[in-house]
């Protein structure tokens, strides 16, 4: 019988844009939360399970803290991130190194009530070239809370990660594994399907654009060892859906294609892909549009 290990939940919060989903991704060793260099790719809170020698870390990547409150969409994206803290034993705190924003300051706020032990990750130092001017931004930045610990770090370029983990570890209670030692989320696959396609129509897009969009998975089924997805992407306006179809159908092909080979990586089949573009107007600021294309708090 195997010794008890630690077992608990990790929140990785921060501002958007600050890398949680890159540092979520190293840690388990995979591609799970989908990345991009746009702020607020990140829409669900996601649970990413890491079970290794009798230890398991239940992280649980949130949307970026922000303090833009315009729609009902980043009314929810606030929701969610301050939600996921509620009852982990551990926090961990990204910022970037060299910035402090008002929306660093927001996060600050939400965290002034808590007492969950919470670790400071001072993230991208691998883009200081000077290291003499990191040391005073340390200082200043480990002023600001009760940390337990500070760690500079690159996500991107795996820097000072493993030290990071060791330290989450010795902070969670020792118990039980909650879940089966092969599980790695919480998601379904059909989640994950609707993710990756949103990832590729993130990345390819303009500025604005991405943030008017979802992907909601219509059917999902596998025959003679054949996964066969539709896909809908739901848009505001008819503009919107013209952009993403693109012109004779190059955009709508190139996102397929790319998605595809993505979803067949990660579910070991293949995948036969359709996607739809339809038109929901007002859904970003709709609470009840929300919940239906499955933006749900649980």
């Amino acid at each position: 019988m195997l010794n008890e290990g630690h077992c608990g939940y990790v929140a990785i919060i921060g501002r958007p844009n600050v890398g949680k989903s890159t540092l979520l991704n190293y840690f388990l060793g995979q591609k799970l939360s989908i990345t991009s260099r746009k702020p607020q790719t990140t829409r669900h809170s996601l649970l990413g399970i890491k079970t290794k020698n009798n230890n398991q870390i239940i992280y649980i990547d949130t949307p970026g803290l922000h303090q833009r409150m315009h729609n009902a969409m980043n009314r929810y994206l606030n929701r969610a991130a301050i939600n996921s803290i509620d009852g982990v034993d551990v926090i961990v705190w990204l910022v970037e190194a060299l910035q402090w924003t008002d929306e660093d300051n927001y996060v600050l706020k939400a965290l002034a009530k808590s007492s969950i032990p919470t670790i400071l990750a001072v993230n991208k130092v691998d883009r200081v070239s000077d290291k003499n001017v990191l040391l005073p931004y340390l200082k200043k930045v480990t002023a600001k809370y009760n940390f337990i610990e500070v760690f500079p770090i690159s996500a991107l370029k795996e820097q000072n990660l493993e030290q990071l983990e060791t330290k989450i570890v010795t902070l969670l209670p020792k118990g039980i594994l909650l879940f089966p030692e092969e599980q790695i989320t919480d998601r379904s696959e059909k989640f994950l399907c609707a993710e990756i396609v949103r990832e590729k129509l993130v990345r390819r897009l303009g500025a604005e654009l991405p943030y008017r969009l979802t992907v909601q998975i219509e059917h999902f089924k596998n025959y003679r060892n054949v996964n066969h997805i539709s896909a809908l992407i739901w848009v505001e306006t008819e503009g919107q859906k013209g952009i993403i179809i693109g012109k004779k159908g190059q955009v709508l092909k190139s996102v397929g294609k790319e998605a595809r080979e993505d979803m067949e990586t990660w579910l070991d089949h293949k995948v036969y892909l359709q996607l739809w573009v339809k038109v929901k107007q007002g859904w970003c600021d709709s609470e009840r549009a929300l919940q239906q294309l499955g933006y749900s708090e649980y």
